[in-house]
This record gives structure tokens, C-alpha cells and sequence, in this order.
């Protein structure tokens, strides 16, 4: 599904990925990233700093990382060739 020019952009979906350990806060983005063109996980284990850019590079992905005080944002956008949803056929 693409959106239009005159649409107003879709906010990413919210994962609250706080207080599980690594590999549950990738896992869940890569989930959601299956029906969302854009996400924010948020997380706090430590090994999600090298996980998360992992798992966006791998798959193209743009990547925001914020530090919110005790948890990182990682914004995750699908890039514009990319822009629709896997449709899970392989």
C-alpha cells in the first residue's frame, strides 16, 4: 500500500520493548516491522545497541536512535523502494 502526496503521514507504531532482554526487543521489531512501514521500539537491554542496527541494516531499513534517559528510541522506517509491508510469501 503507498500513500498518496495528499495524505498525512502515518505516526510509527509504538513497541514497548522496556525490560525484556535481548532477542525479544529485535524479534518484536522485525514483527511489527512485517505490517507497519515505520515503528519506535523502545528498549533498555544493552545488546539492542548492536541488535536493532543490526537487524535495520540487514534489511534496509532507515534507522533513528535516541537516548531517552535509561532506554534508547529506535525509530525504524522501511526506505522508499520498500516502502509496503512484507507480505509474508517467500
Amino acid at each position: 500500500m503507498t500513500r498518496r502526496a495528499d495524505e498525512a503521514p502515518v505516526p510509527p507504531r509504538l513497541i514497548d520493548a522496556r525490560g525484556l532482554k535481548c532477542p525479544w526487543p529485535v524479534l518484536r521489531a522485525a514483527r511489527a516491522m512485517r505490517e507497519c512501514t515505520a515503528i519506535a521500539l523502545l528498549a533498555d537491554d544493552p545488546v539492542a545497541r548492536v541488535d536493532v542496527p543490526a537487524l535495520a541494516q540487514a534489511r534496509g531499513w532507515r534507522i533513528v536512535i535516541g537516548d531517552e534517559g535509561g532506554f534508547q528510541r529506535y525509530v525504524l522506517e522501511r526506505s522508499a523502494p520498500d516502502i509496503a509491508p512484507d507480505s509474508g510469501a517467500r
